[in-house]
């Protein structure tokens, strides 16, 4: 970086004074590579025209002086070397500016012109107020733009009963209903792409393969059937392969990483992807299993649902199962966190969800309350970082995943009983699937904006969330950012929950203080919901 002509960078440097006429050709030389300048220095009342040189240390400038007399006083005087032995050299120390164009000089026309700045807190001292009239403002504009639903995807003759999101496709899915057809969407389109009669009855659960080309069924037939989704055979109904059973199958789950996947019904079964035989059969218990899922991270883990209201912890690499939780009330879901090996999170009958560390099922590391009926199904955003929930209640709610209250609540007018939720794999919307025949997409952040976003706004978004999060423990701000308008019944049956529960830690209260000190001990509300943990 060289320093302009009139504005010298450097503080303290070291100028070269040189007596004399320095030859103006670029001859080589010491200077012969310096450029002219010409300038006035107002603290020694001097003219002076030449050339400077730039080196790591200093800014030398080679002069001609018109007032010799001032420096021969105030100046060391010294040769120049070599060629230019008769030129005197003036040393002396001097304080300069400098200016780096690059802080006020667009690289192009089409640039925006910088704004300079003073950062100093002295001259901004209403910086806090202003600050906050942003956040608010930044919030109250969010809840204005809040439209979450963006379609709805109308083909199935009865109510949707399941979801399988393509492994390589973020546009592609299929869904399953009660009537045994199976449909592949385009969501990108909104149109459905196949449309498949895969069973007698209801389809009961549904898998990609990890390379996305084969699509795993299983319904109330007792069959397993492999659809070929990249061939014409699966539009003309027709199985790759099928696959007869003894038991019935509610459930099916595929490795993330091999060709194995797993069944859920009377008895747990796991698959290879070419054999009609299973090469593993366990059980724990009587009582059939509903929803098995295979861990996305530790791959040899599977988690189970059973319908004696447990759940259940299997290792492919084991016989048998690995541990049991028994808890209160039926599980309906469960589902694996992608970034957290051993965290899952269950849908409970309770009308809450339970996140537990499977090392330690004793005690949960978080109960997500809210739902105000039963929690149907659950799935994880692919970051880990939040989850969501359909219920019976007619609502699909957002949870952040280590927060015991939900961020986001929707629901609409036509949409009926929550039957699946997902999230698509790119973590910027959600399918849901309800009883009412449809399946609907909608966007994971409700204020989002869809399609190109430039860098201004894009700056302008991230500096509003930054003043959100700043400020969002102020009263007003919170208030704004946590309501949401809730339908009729969600309103008077969370009012009453909350009543019940208000009167149940009343009782607890009453109750230990009218007891003998150490004989009464209340339980955390999370801890209510467990029975018993096996090994």
């Amino acid at each position: 970086m060289r320093p302009s002509i009139y504005n010298i960078l450097l503080v303290g440097g070291v100028v070269l004074l040189a007596v004399g006429q320095v030859p103006a050709s670029d001859e080589k030389g010491d200077y012969s590579h310096c450029e002219k300048f010409s300038g006035y220095f107002m603290k020694y009342n001097v003219c002076a025209k030449g050339r400077y040189l730039v080196d790591e240390e200093a800014v030398k400038f080679v002069l001609e002086i018109d007032n010799q007399k001032y420096f021969d006083k105030h100046i060391s005087v010294t040769s120049l070397p070599g060629k230019h032995s008769k030129t005197q050299i003036f040393t002396m120390k001097v304080k300069m500016l400098c200016r780096n164009p690059d802080q006020y000089i667009r690289e192009t026309k089409n640039d925006l012109h910088k704004m300079q700045r003073n950062y100093d807190p002295d001259l901004h001292p209403l910086e806090a107020p202003r600050e906050y009239k942003q956040a608010l403002n930044a919030v109250k504009l969010e809840r204005v733009f809040a439209k979450p639903f963006l379609c709805c995807l109308d083909g199935h003759r009865d109510g949707v009963t399941c979801v399988a999101k393509h492994p390589e496709r973020l546009s592609t899915v299929a869904s399953g209903s009660y009537n045994g057809e199976v449909i592949i969407w385009n969501l990108a389109s909104r149109k459905e792409v196949a449309r498949i009669k895969a069973h007698e009855g209801s389809v009961k659960g549904m898998t990609f393969d990890p390379s996305g080309e084969n699509l795993i069924t299983c319904g109330d037939d007792k069959t397993i059937k492999i659809w070929n989704t990249d061939s014409d055979d699966c539009k003309e109904h027709k199985a790759s392969s099928i696959i007869v059973c003894t038991n019935s199958i509610f459930s099916i789950s595929h490795s993330r990483d091999s060709k194995t996947f797993v069944t859920g019904g009377e008895v747990v079964q796991l698959w290879d992807g070419v054999k009609v035989i299973p090469d593993v059969t366990t059980h724990w218990g009587v009582d059939p299993i509903h929803c098995v899922q295979f861990n996305p991270v530790e791959t040899s883990l599977i988690g189970a649902c059973s319908s004696d209201r447990s759940v259940i912890i299997y290792d492919t690499r084991q016989a048998t199962p690995v541990r049991k939780l028994t808890m209160k009330m039926k599980a309906n879901k469960m589902c694996w966190n992608p970034m957290e090996a051993f965290n899952f999170t269950a849908a409970s009958e309770d009308y809450n969800l339970y996140s537990f560390d499977c090392r330690n099922l004793s005690k949960p590391l978080v109960m997500h309350v809210g739902h105000t009926s039963a929690v149907i199904d659950v799935d994880y955003c692919p970051t880990g970082n939040e989850f969501v929930s359909g219920s019976y209640d007619k609502t699909i709610r957002i949870y952040e995943s280590h927060k015991t209250t939900s961020r986001e609540v929707y629901h609409t007018k036509r949409m009926q009983r929550l039957t699946c939720v997902a999230y698509t794999h790119d973590s910027r919307y959600i399918i849901s699937g309800s009883d009412e025949m449809n399946l609907r997409l909608w966007k994971a952040i409700a204020w989002q904006k869809q399609g190109v976003i430039k860098p201004r706004e894009k700056a302008a978004l991230e500096y509003n969330n930054s003043l959100k999060e700043k400020f969002m423990t102020h009263p007003q701000i919170k208030r704004i950012a946590n309501h949401r308008q809730v339908p009729r019944h969600i309103f008077n049956a969370a009012k009453e929950h909350k009543i019940i529960y208000q009167k149940i830690k009343r009782k607890e209260f009453n109750r230990k203080a009218h007891s003998k000190p150490g004989t009464v001990h209340i339980k955390a509300s999370k801890l209510k919901a467990i029975v018993k943990e096996d090994e």
